[in-house]
């Protein structure tokens, strides 16, 4: 790694942004959102897109480089940290309603990012270790389902109408919201019980990972409610669902619209970059870890994300994916700017 690299360090601010909201309370207690959706979209605006890639003979190398790991390690103490620090902060009382929101908002952005998303890249990762702390971190935002829909299902199905995950050109993010998340919920149960199957083993017994996965989610609940009390249950319900959310608010805008082609055998085409939308704002692509450079990742899905690369045939959002979260936010401006980038991106590549 050199000096360059150290760029990923200020992914930390997000988390730490989160914990100031918490410490300083008022109108700060939204501090996490202020960065995350104010600071980081507008800088973008301004800073050019960064579409070098490293040299392809220096990426074996750059791929074993630990500290790359370790930034990822780091964030499951943030984030485990941080969901007691809101906790216990609720449960000492005095403060105000809009002080729980903005602290609330806050703590469910950094499930989305420092948890979910630093989980989505360990969970590729084969090392036993590494996809322990994938699901360790997708705890919180009660999503550990993720790991099986989203590796066995969505990179499977992804850009068809098989896949939850991929939004639909003209669909809203809002009613999207539950097309995936429950979609996405039941596709990894046909999942796991199809696996077991093959295994000549039970569905409904231990060795069925959903089955662990309710119980450890339940089981964390109830350790919340012993350890700050019942009344604090719903609010780390709360922090889960924005969590969630704002994954899947990823999930929208990286595929909205994008078909893959449907071949006479009736499969489909195969994967490849121009199935993602990405974006090559260096800011986004830190705060993120490189899931900006997504066309890659579905590409290639075992790629570590220091060594993701740009492909011309990807198609750009014309902003960094949390400005673009925003536009999604309104839909006639999102379908304004985006549809007709669709429909010129699939021209392109042989989709009506």
């Amino acid at each position: 790694m050199n000096r360059r690299d150290t760029k990923y360090l200020i992914a930390y601010l997000l988390p730490l942004s989160a914990y100031a909201a918490i410490y300083i309370g008022g109108i700060w207690s939204f501090a996490a959102i202020y960065l995350g959706f104010i600071v980081i979209p507008v800088v973008e605006l301004f800073v050019p897109q960064s579409p070098e890639n490293h040299p392809q003979a220096a990426e074996p190398e750059r791929a074993r480089a630990r500290l790359f790991d370790y930034l990822l390690y780091f964030n499951v103490p943030l984030v485990y940290g941080l969901v007691g620090y809101y906790l216990y902060t609720l449960s000492q009382g005095r403060l105000a309603g809009y002080e729980i929101t903005g602290m609330t908002c806050s703590v469910g952005l950094i499930l989305g990012t420092a948890g979910i998303n630093v989980a989505h890249e360990l969970g590729h990762r084969a090392d036993r270790f590494e996809r322990f702390l994938a699901k360790a971190l997708l705890l919180p935002a009660l999503y550990t389902h993720f790991i099986i829909e989203h590796n066995l299902g969505h990179h499977k199905h992804v850009a068809t109408p098989k896949d939850p995950a991929t939004s639909r050109r003209g669909e809203l993010i809002y009613t999207f919201w539950f097309r995936s998340v429950i979609g996405g919920y039941f596709s990894a149960w046909r999942l796991e019980a199809a696996r077991l199957e093959r295994q000549g083993k039970p569905t409904l017994s231990l060795h069925n990972e959903m089955i662990r996965f309710t119980g450890l989610q339940l089981a964390y609940l109830a350790t919340v409610g012993w350890v700050f009390g019942w009344a604090l249950v719903p609010f780390a319900i709360a922090v889960a669902v924005f969590g969630f959310l704002m994954l899947e608010s990823v999930n929208y805008i990286e595929h909205y619209g994008l078909q893959r082609r449907q071949l006479d055998s009736g499969r489909y085409e195969r994967v490849g970059p121009q199935h993602s939308w990405n974006s090559d704002h260096e800011l986004g692509r830190i705060f993120l870890y490189e899931l900006t450079r997504h066309s890659d990742h579905h590409y290639k899905a075992s790629r570590k994300y220091q060594i993701l690369r740009h492909q011309d045939e990807s198609p750009q959002l014309p902003t960094g994916y949390p400005g673009a979260i925003l536009l999604s936010l309104v839909p006639p401006l999102w379908f304004r700017v985006m549809d007709k980038r669709v429909a010129k991106h699939n021209q392109q590549v042989g989709v009506n």
